[in-house]
């Protein structure tokens, strides 16, 4: 595996973990999922950075970033980002690329600051009526996912954590601006995760689909051979269409 070279920003949120390569504009910010760390972006991290300024940190309670005393629910998340951005002089335009529940996060960056978004890339993210998925899943699942979130009292900084203020991300984004017309790259993956029933998969589909619909200048490339995780099965596929996006806003100026 390819390691990416992390160092330590002391922002006006607190210390966060973030790792800065290549060099050109627009930026591409890399927003993971749901407490995934910088390294999940191995595969591609490295390939963008050559035509490009790359940058992804560890939101907080994952690496070395702090622990989150607080809420962190989407406002709080594209604050703290934007603290580490102006911390360290990595000035807008940027391309957010955001996976899985960090393309809530991407989202709500778009929405409420507009100006400084080039364009965006969807991985694999969460939509709003994702919630409702979860809503199909058969008692064992529902029994599970509720089991483990038993534990998060158990470690203080768990209580905090974002999982646990999706519906207020949802609220938030729902309240925000318009998405901008800028490129947009939907990124989903052709693959359905083994223990997902069809009908939720295809209510997953169909909302992968909708995103499109956010930007006059949204399109849709399905990496037909991943599940969830395109970047680690299909990095080519990642890497051409954040490419694609960068070359739209670079055309847009």
């Amino acid at each position: 595996m390819q390691t990416i070279p992390k160092k330590i920003s002391r922002t006006k949120s607190g210390s966060m973990e973030f790792a800065q390569s290549g060099e050109g504009a627009p930026t591409v910010i890399f927003i993971n999922g749901g407490s995934g760390p910088i390294d999940g972006w191995f595969k591609v991290f490295h390939e963008v950075a050559k035509v490009t300024k790359v940058v992804a940190y560890n939101r907080f309670g994952v690496g070395r970033s702090d622990k989150p005393s607080s809420p962190q629910h989407g406002s709080a998340v594209v604050t703290a980002l934007r603290h580490l951005l102006l911390q360290e002089n990595i000035q807008p335009p940027y391309i957010l690329v955001g996976h899985s529940l960090g393309g809530f996060h991407a989202n709500l960056f778009a929405r409420q600051h507009p100006e400084e978004v080039a364009g965006v890339v969807l991985l694999e993210s969460s939509h709003p009526q994702d919630v409702k998925i979860n809503e199909t899943q058969g008692p064992f699942l529902r029994m599970i996912n509720r089991l483990l979130g038993l534990f998060d009292p158990l470690v203080p900084h768990r209580k905090w954590n974002e999982v646990n203020f999706v519906d207020e991300t949802i609220r938030q984004i729902g309240q925000a601006g318009p998405f901008p017309a800028v490129p947009l790259v939907v990124v989903s993956g052709g693959r359905k995760p083994p223990m997902m029933p069809d009908h939720a998969f295809e209510m997953r589909r169909s909302n992968q689909l909708d995103f499109v619909q956010l930007s006059p200048q949204g399109k849709q490339i399905v990496a037909a051979q991943s599940g969830h995780f395109p970047q680690f099965s299909e990095p080519e596929v990642v890497i051409q269409a954040i490419a694609d996006c960068l070359e739209q806003a670079r055309k847009s100026g």
